[in-house]
């Protein structure tokens, strides 16, 4: 739809930028922290480096958040690593990793920064996963106590927070994230295994919502899923019916039920088709019934479209240019390439058109405040000889992301936030330091740290007149 005017971003409208504990902080092992998943990695794709200084941001927060400040961050959304408040999931509280976290929220309001806090991003404790994981039911209320004391501690300073990372890519891409053991040998065992985690998960992001709306009534908390709607390849009925298979699998299951407290229908009929369907206990329809989101937040990058699935068993492909992220199930879906989009660097897809595609469908379908926590683009920047990085590109993709969100705000999209990845270069989950997706440039390689300066990109400066602003000008 086409508009002679366009309604303008809301008055006090979130800007800002995220970034997550694991791929920013480094101090992996200092002042208590014990081993995440991600600290306990052996091994790294060639070429890439660990996560054990990362950009160093946990001696340098407050030269950080100074910076976010002077290029006009109305918020900051970052994860804190339940590993330095719990060091094995759920044992002694570490006074250490509390105080730290105290510390960068009181640095972020001092800066009339709005915190936005992600309890769990990918890091799970090394010690729960020793014990199964978020197979195990135990890790359920080891979960919910972890989120209690972050709310004990840090309710009455944080209006804003976030459940589970990504949760929905944690199950569908469960080998390339670490979250599927590794001893399981059948593809039957494998998603059996990663749709009963799926529901410890959702359970324990329902009390966690329950526990917050008890304790601080006047907070906000929701799921930060990574929903981005699928296309059909053609017309072809077929391939429509496929397109709307994978919705309900990679989107809706998810958000039906932080949502709604309730399984998507078709989701759940797959998972009775393969034999996947989670064992529930008794009182979990209860609790996720009561754990209701104040908003939704999602994290988009691009959209992926599908054909039918041809019956041959070789439904998956490459996606995104990353071997280790594949989409398509034997008669379910086929992955497909849209032909009608260009492509980054790493060879995945851009879409700005879907963004707003995407914001519209979850607004209709739920009709709760959406926030975007993640969106970017990850490219070889590199300083010129005036050491200055030139990143029209970045520039050109979050400006057509951020029209497209405008348009989707006339069509009555209620949208308050937006953090793209972003705020400074980090670690990037598969592909290193290498892949830099920062408003802000850390001087550092693989394996080389240098002096790990901060240095502002231009693609920074051209956001930060977009958040004074309060949108692009004209």
């Amino acid at each position: 739809m086409r508009y002679r005017e366009l309604k303008p971003f809301p008055q006090g409208f979130l800007w800002g930028a995220s970034t997550s504990a694991y791929q920013v902080e480094g101090a992996w092992n200092e002042d208590g922290k014990g081993l995440s998943v991600i600290d306990a990695r052996e091994s790294y794709p060639d070429g890439t480096t660990d996560f054990k200084v990362a950009s160093d941001h946990y001696h340098r927060y407050r030269e950080d958040i100074a910076l976010f400040a002077r290029l006009g961050f109305k918020t900051y959304r970052f994860s804190i690593a339940w590993t330095r408040i719990i060091p094995d999931g759920n044992g002694e509280v570490n006074a250490a990793g509390i105080a730290f976290y105290h510390k960068v929220i009181d640095e972020l309001r001092l800066h009339n920064i709005e915190p936005i806090v992600t309890m769990y991003h990918f890091d799970l404790p090394q010690a729960l996963q020793a014990k199964g994981g978020w197979y195990n039911r135990a890790s359920v209320d080891a979960f919910a106590r972890y989120a209690n004391v972050l709310f004990d501690e840090f309710g009455d300073k944080v209006k804003y927070w976030l459940t589970i990372n990504e949760q929905n890519l944690m199950i569908l891409q469960g080998e390339a994230l670490g979250t599927l053991d590794p001893k399981l040998s059948t593809q039957a065992d494998k998603k059996k295994n990663l749709y009963q985690q799926n529901h410890h998960m959702m359970v324990a992001q329902a009390m966690a919502m329950r526990d917050l709306h008890t304790k601080y009534p006047h907070s906000k908390i929701g799921p930060a899923p990574n929903i981005a709607v699928i296309y059909p390849a053609t017309s072809k009925p077929e391939d429509v019916q496929a397109a709307f298979n994978y919705n309900a699998i990679r989107n809706w299951l998810y958000l039906d039920m932080a949502a709604r407290g309730e399984y998507n229908t078709l989701a759940w009929r797959y998972m009775e088709e393969k034999g996947y369907t989670p064992e529930m206990m008794p009182g979990d329809t209860e609790v996720l019934k009561r754990g209701r989101p104040d908003f939704i937040a999602f994290n988009y990058y691009t959209t992926q479209a599908v054909e039918a699935s041809r019956g041959d068993g070789n439904d998956e492909v490459v996606r995104g240019g990353n071997k280790l992220l594949k989409s398509g199930e034997d008669g379910v879906h086929r992955g497909a390439a849209n032909p009608h989009l260009p492509r980054t660097q790493f060879g995945t897809e851009i879409d700005p058109v879907g963004f707003r595609n995407t914001l519209r469908e979850i607004w209709d379908r739920y009709h709760l405040p959406l926030l975007i926590t993640e969106n970017g683009l990850g490219a070889f920047d590199k300083l010129d000889e005036n050491e200055e990085v030139q990143d029209d590109y970045r520039i050109d993709f979050l400006r057509l992301h951020i029209e497209q969100m405008q348009l989707a705000i006339t069509d009555g999209v209620k949208v308050f936030g937006y953090t793209p990845w972003s705020a400074l270069d980090l670690i990037s989950t598969h592909q290193g330091c290498s892949k830099r997706y920062g408003l802000i440039y850390v001087n550092r390689d693989e394996f080389d740290l240098k002096d790990l300066r901060r240095i502002p990109k231009k693609s920074a400066g051209w956001y930060s007149e977009v958040m004074k602003n309060n949108g692009l000008s004209d």
